[in-house]
């Protein structure tokens, strides 16, 4: 796609505003988004997600109630430490998740709203994997509502639940 503004670009930089239910788009080249577009307004020149997510877990610990250690922290499979994660934005390998865990969690749950990527399912193949989600889904609500003695819907989900099982079974 190229810039909307220059015509001569790769547009590598997407804005999208929506000011009174109406959608605005703009699709510009670096060069052209740091320049006087509308909807980089405000918009720091050196941006980048890498610095956003740097600043974000550089933040204050006494907000997000991290704790700095003296201890130095490190992947043992990629030797990335965390204070090399904190200044990139980037892990080293999938290991980095166990080992940093406890620093990521709060930040994934700010982020995310839950610890847990559920992810989307495509609709042609999720009709086995659709129908365990939602059981999942049901189990916990149901576990709630027995938590809080609502036995009456517990039963009502209970059931669904059954259903969806003899459901798999077919």
């Amino acid at each position: 796609m190229l810039c909307d503004k220059c015509k001569q670009n790769q547009a590598t930089m997407h804005f999208t505003k929506i000011i009174n239910n109406e959608k605005y788009e703009q699709h510009l080249c670096e060069e052209c988004a740091h320049g006087s577009s509308p909807f980089a307004g405000g918009m720091d020149p050196k941006f980048s997600f890498n610095n956003f997510l740097s600043n974000f877990l550089t933040h204050d610990p006494a907000i997000s109630g991290m704790k700095h250690t003296d201890k130095l922290e490190r992947c043992e499979n990629c030797g990335l430490t965390y204070d090399q994660f904190a200044e990139g934005g980037k892990l080293g390998c999938s290991n980095c998740y166990s080992v940093f865990q406890d620093k990521l969690n709060p930040l994934i749950r700010r982020i995310h709203s839950s610890e847990i990527h559920k992810g989307k399912v495509p609709e042609r193949t999720g009709g086995h994997l659709k129908i365990l989600k939602e059981i999942d889904s049901l189990k916990s609500e149901l576990n709630t509502l027995i938590s809080k003695e609502e036995f009456e819907k517990a039963a009502v989900v209970r059931d669904k639940i059954k259903d969806l099982e003899m459901k798999m079974a077919d």
